[in-house]
C-alpha cells in the first residue's frame, strides 16, 4: 500500500511573504488541491507538484474538513508549516477504492462505506458556426443511441460530452425510445441551445446492476456552465438589505432593490435574481408572504439559493429544478473571503510571479461631477455582450482626476451592479444621474483576479475586509445596538399582482 504513503512537505517563510502556491476546492475534483505554483518558489522546490493533494496540516488530517478550516490552520501556523501530501492519481485511486486515508496505514476502509455512485449528468451546449460538434450513431437491433465523432475542442467537448455516451434525454424529453431519425429531427429543431442528459459506460452498468431507471433528479449538475449561487448571509442592524417582489407574467420570487453595502449586496445578490430555496426549502409554490415569513423565521442567520437570468433559462430548458444543485452542492466549501483569496496562499501564478504584487486588489470608487466638458471618458462595450469598460479618460478631466484608468471594467454606476447589463442599460444610468456620477471601477488585471477567487465585487472592499466585519459583528458593542427588526411588507407601487417585502 506503499502507493497510498504521502510525502512529508515542510515550509517556511518570512513575513509578508508566501508559501508559493494557491489551495484550491474545485467542482469537479475532490480534495484540497495545490495549484498555481510560484516558479522556483519554496513549495516547488520543496516537491509539490499542481494537482498534489494536502491530506495533513501539522499533523491534523483535513481531508474532510472545510476550505476555510484548512485555511485557518494553515494561517494559524505562522512562519513554518508541515503537509503531509498526496500525488493526484494516487488520491484518486485512493478515493476510487475506498482507502482510508486518515489510516497512517492508508488501509481500506472497514466500515462497508462504498465510494460515491457514478451518476447520470447533464450537458448543456449552445451552438457555434460550426454545430454543436457531436453525431448520434444506433446499432441495428441493439438498444440506444450513443454519442459518437464529439470533436475536440467542440462545443460538445467543453460541455462534457464524451465518446459513446449513452443518450437518454433532449431538452428534458426521454428519448430511450425513438428511432435514430426521430431523435436526428429533434437535435436538428433544438435551435442554438440544447441540453444533454447522458451516461457512461460506468455509470450504465452500475445502473443496470441496481435495475433501476436513469432518472434526471439523480443527474450530477458539475458540466453545466451557468451555476445556481449559495447565498449564506448574517443580517446586520439594517436586516439583509434586498425587497422581494413577485412580477408580472412571470412566475417566481424576485429579489429587488439591493441596499448598497448590505449583507445581499456584499454576498453578490444580484437585481431580479429569482429566488429558488430560503433554507433548502424550495419556494417556488409559496406564496410571497410564506417566503417573507421563511425569511422572518430564520433568525439572523439565512441561506438562499438563488439563479439569475441565464441560469434560470439553462436550467428550463432541460426540464430540471436547480434545486438539483443545491442537493449535489449544500455542503461543499463557499467561496473564500476577500481576505482569504487575497492573504493565502500567494496569489501569483508562475507568469506573474514578478508583478502580482504591484497592485493592490481592490476595484476604485469614483465620484464626478460633470462639467461643460462632460465627465471626461468614453464608455465602451460590444453590441449583445455583457461587460462595459472605460476608453478615451481626458488627460485632466473630472474622470482622470477622480482616478479613472483606459480599459478600466466597470462594475456599479450610482450603486447599481452593471456587470450584467447590455451597454444600452449602462448608458441610460450614466444619462440619468444628472450631474453627479459615481462609479465602481477595477482594473481588468483586479478583476480577473477577483473573479478567479469568487470575490463579490463591491464597494465594501474598499471599506474593510470580510474578517473585519465578521469581527464587528459579533462584537458586544453590535450586538447591543443592534435593531431586532422583521422583514415587513411595504405598499407596493405597482399594480396589486406585483407582491412587495423589504427582506431585512
Amino acid at each position: 500500500m506503499d502507493i497510498y504513503k504521502p510525502k512529508v512537505i515542510s515550509l517556511n517563510k518570512k513575513p509578508n511573504q508566501t508559501f508559493g502556491f494557491n489551495l484550491r476546492v474545485e467542482q469537479s475534483e475532490e480534495g484540497h488541491l495545490i495549484r498555481c505554483l510560484e516558479m522556483g518558489g519554496r513549495a516547488e522546490l520543496a516537491g509539490m507538484k499542481d494537482g498534489d493533494r494536502i491530506l495533513r496540516v501539522n499533523g491534523t488530517f483535513v481531508d474532510s474538513m472545510s476550505h476555510s478550516e484548512v485555511v485557518d490552520l494553515v494561517r494559524s501556523s505562522g512562519a513554518s508549516v508541515t503537509f503531509h501530501i498526496l500525488g493526484e492519481s494516487a488520491y484518486k485511486q485512493a478515493k476510487q477504492q475506498g482507502v482510508n486515508l486518515s489510516d497512517p496505514k492508508s488501509s481500506p476502509v472497514g466500515n462497508g462505506e462504498a465510494k460515491q455512485s457514478p451518476k447520470p449528468k447533464l450537458c448543456y451546449m449552445v451552438k457555434s458556426s460550426s454545430g454543436f460538434g457531436f453525431s448520434i450513431r444506433s446499432v441495428k437491433h441493439e438498444p440506444g443511441l450513443f454519442m459518437t465523432e464529439v470533436i475536440q475542442g467542440s462545443v460538445a467537448d467543453r460541455a462534457g460530452v464524451k465518446l459513446h455516451d449513452r443518450l437518454v434525454e433532449v431538452n428534458g424529453d426521454n428519448v430511450e425510445k425513438r428511432t435514430h431519425e426521430e431523435v436526428v429531427e429533434k437535435i436538428t429543431m433544438v435551435g442554438s441551445s440544447i441540453m444533454l442528459l447522458l451516461v457512461d459506460d460506468e455509470t450504465e452498468k452500475f445502473y443496470q446492476s441496481k435495475h433501476t431507471k436513469i432518472r434526471t433528479w439523480e443527474a450530477t449538475t458539475k458540466y453545466l456552465p451557468h451555476k445556481p449561487r449559495i447565498i449564506d448571509m448574517t443580517r446586520d442592524s439594517d436586516g439583509y438589505g434586498f425587497t422581494l417582489r413577485e412580477e408580472p407574467n412571470k412566475t417566481g420570487h424576485f429579489i429587488k432593490n439591493i441596499d448598497r453595502g448590505s449583507p445581499a449586496a456584499r454576498n453578490g445578490i444580484k437585481e431580479m435574481d429569482r429566488l429558488v430555496t430560503v433554507n433548502g426549502k424550495e419556494v417556488d409554490n409559496f406564496s410571497h408572504d410564506m417566503v417573507v415569513d421563511l425569511i422572518r423565521q430564520s433568525g439572523h442567520k439565512c441561506c438562499l439559493l438563488v439563479v439569475d437570468r441565464e441560469t434560470d433559462e439553462m436550467y428550463q430548458l432541460g426540464n430540471v429544478s436547480p434545486m438539483l444543485y443545491w442537493e449535489e452542492n449544500k455542503d461543499a466549501n463557499s467561496p473564500p473571503s476577500y481576505n482569504e483569496a487575497i492573504n493565502f496562499p500567494s496569489l501569483i501564478t508562475a507568469s506573474t510571479a514578478f508583478q502580482a504584487w504591484d497592485e493592490e486588489l481592490k476595484p476604485k470608487l469614483c465620484k464626478m461631477e460633470k462639467t461643460a466638458r462632460g465627465f471626461g471618458f468614453h464608455l465602451n462595450g460590444i453590441q449583445g455582450v455583457h461587460g462595459q469598460y472605460i476608453k478615451n479618460v481626458v488627460k485632466g478631466g473630472v474622470a482622470d482626476r477622480a482616478g479613472m484608468e483606459e480599459e478600466d471594467i466597470v462594475v456599479e454606476i450610482n450603486g447599481v451592479n452593471v456587470e450584467e447589463c447590455s451597454h444600452e442599460e449602462a448608458v441610460t444610468l450614466i444619462r440619468n444621474s444628472g450631474d453627479a456620477l459615481e462609479m465602481l471601477v477595477a482594473k481588468k488585471s483586479v478583476y480577473d483576479q477577483l473573479k478567479e477567487k469568487g470575490v463579490a465585487i463591491t464597494s465594501l472592499l474598499l471599506r474593510e475586509t470580510l474578517y473585519a466585519q465578521v469581527h464587528k459583528a459579533n462584537s458586544p458593542e453590535t450586538r447591543k445596538t443592534e435593531r431586532q427588526e422583521e422583514p415587513r411588507a411595504e405598499t407596493p407601487t405597482e399594480p396589486e399582482k406585483q407582491r412587495v417585502s423589504k427582506t431585512q
